[in-house]
């Protein structure tokens, strides 16, 4: 065994009990609940802002001046509520995994999270405006608070029910019946918490708990993400959790994701004022679309650069029909097939591709977009399976589509010479079984 495979043998088992956590998992799982709402609304926006020449001109001489009013109702209505689907999402999993029926924790969860945030906007003359959530909670800016509440609501709700402190109905009940009774204990105490922390913070910071949140936690979180070493960080942990078997995009994006996408909705935010984004200035660079689409390209690790330059260079059997076989999955940035057919998974050779290829990509992308080569990414989103190349042009046009292919290349080019090492380990193998079937 090498001293690598003996040093990640060892710390496996801390990265398998901190992907198993329960608030891990609660805040993974209950994140998914956003993305179809985040595509959604990300297919309208495309249409607002389709990266063809003279297409927002096109459109209002087709529909007219306000032809973009009803597609930011649904932007609006989607990314707006992000911090929304995300409480209920984390609550409902963190009690779903403990067995109990999520949905009352879930509903409980969006009512805490409303009583903590802010209730009132201040209008342009100065009049406060009551009985107004403002989006900017329920969206991007909420996602850290929604978090807390989230687990936080999770944890109790779960505690009460497997503790027996709830109204317990008779047996002939119906189950729906049964459930809404058995939230009303839990239920007032969650409440009462929510409460209590509203007034609590209103009394000593006259600010609401989300407002504090964002301040204390989640701007500085964000703005570490917002770097290259961030950016870098987040890559190289995720591939050395894949290589030790463990699904490091589930479980850093898990994490990462909500907090990557409030950084896109940001950029959106001020597109939506009016303003232009200024690289340096308002603008954030590392957004969920730059791993996803870019530092992600082909699977974790780009490990579309390993395929291609298998079937380049391979003489095995083995990485030719690996090749082979994997590279359609790649195109829709599916690689388990490599991973675990190379295997990738505890290959020492495959190692410091895996982990160099996307950290490199890192710097590509961020340079390109830091030098305004390509634009920073708004909220635009396409599903991850998108194929790349497409992906590059429909998030940021020609410039980012031809980035997509610069980040190929240089994984080709990285990957060629361990390509090569491992086929000629693989190839001698084959080689002797041969001699050896001849022989026998």
């Amino acid at each position: 065994m090498s001293r690598l495979e003996t040093v990640f043998e060892k710390v496996t088992p801390a990265f398998a009990r901190f992907a198993n956590a329960k608030p891990v998992l609660a805040i993974k799982d209950g994140f998914i609940l956003t993305m179809p709402m985040t595509i959604i609304g990300s297919l309208f926006l495309l249409i607002l802002a389709l990266p063809i020449p003279g297409w927002e001109k096109f459109m209002t001489g087709l529909f007219g001046a306000d032809w973009t009013l009803p597609l930011t109702q649904v932007v609006g209505a989607t990314f707006d509520i992000l911090a929304l689907i995300g409480v209920f999402g984390i609550a409902y999993s963190y009690v779903k995994n403990e067995k109990i029926e999520g949905v009352p924790a879930g509903i409980l969860a969006i009512i805490s999270f409303l009583i903590i945030t802010q209730a009132s906007v201040l209008s342009e003359s100065g009049e406060v405006v009551k009985g107004v959530v403002p989006k900017v909670w329920t969206g991007g800016q909420g996602v850290m608070a929604a978090i807390v509440v989230g687990l936080v609501v999770g944890f109790i709700y779960s505690q009460f029910i497997k503790r027996g402190i709830s109204i317990k109905m008779p047996a002939g009940v119906p189950p729906g019946v049964a459930n809404s009774f058995s939230a009303l204990v839990p239920g007032l105490a969650v409440i009462t918490l929510s409460v209590v922390t509203f007034a609590v913070f209103q009394a000593f910071a006259d600010r609401t708990f989300t407002e504090v949140i964002y301040d204390v936690l989640q701007a500085p979180i964000q703005n570490l993400t917002d770097t290259l070493a961030g950016a870098v960080l987040i890559m190289v942990l995720m591939s050395v959790m894949w290589w030790c078997g463990i699904h490091g995009a589930a479980i850093i994006m898990g994490i990462m994701g909500p907090l990557l996408t409030a950084n896109a909705l940001q950029n959106q935010a001020i597109l939506d004022s009016g303003k232009e984004l200024v690289v340096g200035g308002n603008a954030n660079i590392v957004t969920i679309q730059f791993l996803d689409v870019f530092t992600k390209l082909g699977g974790t690790g780009i490990t579309i650069g390993f395929i291609i330059a298998t079937l380049m260079v391979a003489r095995s059997a083995h990485l030719k029909q690996l090749g082979k076989l994997s590279l359609a999955p790649s195109l829709f940035n599916i690689n388990e097939p490599v991973i675990f057919g190379m295997p990738i998974v505890f290959n020492p050779i495959m190692f410091i591709p895996f982990v160099i290829v996307p950290a490199i990509a890192s710097f590509m992308v961020y340079f390109t977009i830091l030098w305004g080569w390509v634009e920073p990414f708004n909220a635009l989103q396409v599903p991850w399976t998108t194929p790349p190349i497409i992906s590059g042009f429909l998030i940021g046009g020609w410039r980012a589509a031809l980035l997509q292919i610069a980040t190929i290349a240089m994984s080709v080019a990285i990957y060629l010479p361990f390509v090569r090492m491992q086929d000629q380990l693989s190839y001698g193998e084959e080689v002797k079984a041969q001699e050896d079937q001849a022989s026998a």
